[in-house]
Formats: C-alpha cells, structure tokens, sequence
C-alpha cells in the first residue's frame, strides 16, 4: 500500500509541476482550476500516508489544506 501512495504521489507531483511550468511559461492561466485540483488530489494522498504513519498532526494539516484548495479549485472551475 505504501508503494502505490508512494507512486500515486510522485505521478501528481510530477503533473502539477508541468502543469504550473506551462502556465508560467506560456502565461495562460486558464489551466489554473486543473492544477489546483490535481494539488488537492496530491495533498489527500499524503494525509493518507500521514495517518498511516501515525503522524497525525501533519495529516490533519494536509486534511485541513487539501480541502480549502479542493474547495478554491472548484470554485474556479464552475465560475
């Protein structure tokens, strides 16, 4: 189980920074809601792997983030 968080984990790191890259570069922002949504997705995960560690106070505070950025993106995403 830890490997494939581990994998899962790094595959969203990985996109969220091409995709932040891109829109750097090229200054479209219209990917904005994905990458945040793809972050929330990345900041889940480690609170999973957080808990499963028994570190709770850093999976709280991934819990407490992953759901604000999960809520900015899509908000963005439907306005």
């Amino acid at each position: 189980m830890k490997l494939w968080m581990k994998i899962i984990k790094t595959i969203l790191a990985i996109i969220v920074i091409s995709l932040s890259a891109y829109s750097l570069i090229t200054d479209e922002y219209i990917i904005l809601p994905y990458t945040l949504l793809l972050l929330g997705l990345m900041l889940l995960v480690i609170r999973i792997t957080e808990i499963q560690e028994k570190r709770k106070v850093t999976g709280v505070f991934s819990f407490l983030s992953s759901g604000f950025v999960l809520y900015v993106s899509i908000n963005g995403l439907f306005s």
